[in-house]
């Protein structure tokens, strides 16, 4: 009997980055947030209206495909809590499938997630949590955190804080199609970047 995995709504996914998490990893950007924070650098990413929709076993099969060159993956949106139960079903899949490290962004705090149906079990499979909503007036200008009332909890011993905050604070990339992406936790504006 075939089993049935969940669907989930996904904005994007970067293969290669090092601007989202300690060394190479592999970014999903979640689409959909119902906390949208004031001031969110990622508002494109709020609509719950479907951008592109895959089981969690067609993401992790992804994930696989381009796993040899990652240490890691970063899981970000939106919010991918949103989507708890596709999150916990994929983080199952990744962590028996690949030996990668797990890092999540989320707005929620550590306590609403362990108070979710999922929570413990997606925390279970985490290396590194980054939690608690985005407040704009708190916005910090380096580090892994968005916003200083933001935790950073290393759940493994796998990463230091050290190791988790001397990311670069921003990256933009060029795909081969020619389609630019501006990541990272602190990215510019794309005007920003042009000439003046």
């Amino acid at each position: 009997m075939e089993r049935d995995f969940p669907v989930l709504n996904i904005h994007r996914v970067l293969e290669h980055s090092r601007a989202n998490g300690p060394g190479v990893r592999i970014v999903v950007w979640f689409q959909g947030c119902s906390l949208r924070c004031t001031g969110c650098f990622n508002p494109q990413t709020h609509s719950v209206a479907p951008r592109t929709l895959m089981t969690a076993d067609a993401l992790a099969d992804r994930i696989c495909a381009m796993k040899g060159h990652a240490e890691g993956i970063s899981l970000t949106g939106g919010e991918p809590l949103d989507q708890a139960a596709g999150v916990c079903e994929l983080l199952r899949l990744v962590r028996r499938r690949t030996g990668l490290s797990v890092l999540l962004f989320s707005g929620y705090t550590m306590d609403e997630m362990s108070a979710m149906p999922a929570g413990t079990e997606i925390l279970s499979h985490l290396d590194v949590l980054i939690a608690g909503r985005y407040l704009a007036h708190q916005h910090c200008r380096e580090g892994i955190r968005g916003s200083s009332n933001q935790t950073v909890r290393l759940l493994t011993s796998r990463y230091s804080l050290p190791d988790v905050e001397q990311v670069p604070p921003a990256e933009l990339t060029i795909d081969p199609s020619g389609r630019v992406t501006v990541s990272g936790v602190h990215p510019p504006s794309m005007t920003s970047l042009l000439p003046g």
